[in-house]
């Protein structure tokens, strides 16, 4: 990639993952992550080293730091897998799922604790991606899951880090999958993969969204992009505009909040995930999830400093 580009100085930190998500940088450089197919959330050091922080299994999706530095986990419940030319490619729900969850991995520790499996009667099908704001709630999607004859809608909720209260914010949603808030917190974004929507939903009060502008609209529709593509999980820049893990096109979406958008290319068909650090907060990393990759480059722009984030101490 050239300097003036918006990405710049890319290399690959590891390509050993199984089918890596959900990246969490530390103060110290390291790099959190799930691994879907394997069950884990592992730690991936600047050199590339790997080690497994939990094993929590299912699937593990996205992951966020929270209160007193515990990882929260969004569990799909797991995957049936393929493997094509050397790509890792997940299919429908296997036998072996048991149902969706969000999970609190204790780091000092590697202790695992459950928080919710359902809200009210409704399980959780298959949480995907999660964002705490300011107060200690988190906004997190639920993707839903496939079956060869069908699939099961998606959700967006709202929930306490304590596992003391969950809210169904969104019913009937196509995929959703990464979800972000807006430096002020006003705004909840969330990207529908197979529909290669990225949505808008104005917050009121925490946890407590706007009706959509019509009864057919869940929330305000950013942009819907035009190509064969689909959009995974998502992070904020400092100035507002929304990061995108874009698959099959290979690369990031960055949309401003009006919906004007660019491309930026990765070498590689499944950047499902990025997240910013350093200490200009223009370190970027991001999941080649199909290609079990870790990839760590410069960012034109700063990301958004999310909420528990870990200090740089370079």
């Amino acid at each position: 990639m050239n300097e003036g580009s918006m990405l710049s100085d890319l290399k690959i930190v590891t390509e050993q993952l199984q089918f890596p998500e959900g990246p969490v940088v530390l103060s110290n450089g390291d790099v959190l992550v799930v691994e879907i197919k394997r069950g884990t959330l592992s730690r991936v050091t600047p050199d590339g080293e790997v080690f497994v922080e939990a094993y929590v299994g299912g699937g593990p999706n996205g992951a966020a730091l929270g209160p007193h530095g515990d990882v929260f986990i969004c569990n799909n419940g797991g995957f049936e897998w393929q493997e094509v030319d050397g790509i890792t490619i997940p299919l429908h729900t296997p036998d072996s799922y048991e149902g969706g969850s969000i999970q609190r991995v204790n780091r000092a520790t590697g202790e695992v604790n459950v928080l919710y499996t359902h809200c009210g009667d409704r399980p959780l099908y298959g949480p995907n991606d999660l964002v705490f704001d300011s107060t200690g709630g988190f906004y997190f999607s639920d993707y839903g899951k496939t079956y060869p004859e069908y699939r099961t809608h998606g959700y967006l909720y709202y929930a306490r880090a304590d596992g003391s209260e969950i809210t169904c914010l969104v019913e009937g949603m196509l995929g959703p999958n990464g979800v972000g808030l807006s430096p002020d917190e006003t705004v909840l974004y969330c990207a529908e993969t197979p529909t290669a929507r990225l949505w808008a939903f104005d917050i009121t009060n925490p946890g407590k969204l706007a009706p959509g502008p019509t009864a057919f609209q869940p929330g305000r529709l950013v942009a819907s992009l035009p190509d064969y593509c689909m959009l995974d999980s998502l992070k904020v820049e400092a100035s507002g505009e929304v990061c995108v893990g874009t698959l099959i096109k290979g690369g990031v979406t960055r949309f401003s909040p009006e919906g004007v958008h660019e491309f930026i290319c990765f070498p590689d068909i499944s950047i499902t995930n990025l997240c910013f650090g350093g200490a200009d907060g223009c370190d970027v990393w991001a999941t080649g999830s199909s290609t079990g990759r870790l990839y760590k480059g410069r960012w034109r722009q700063a990301g958004l400093r999310l909420n528990y984030a870990e200090i740089d101490q370079s």
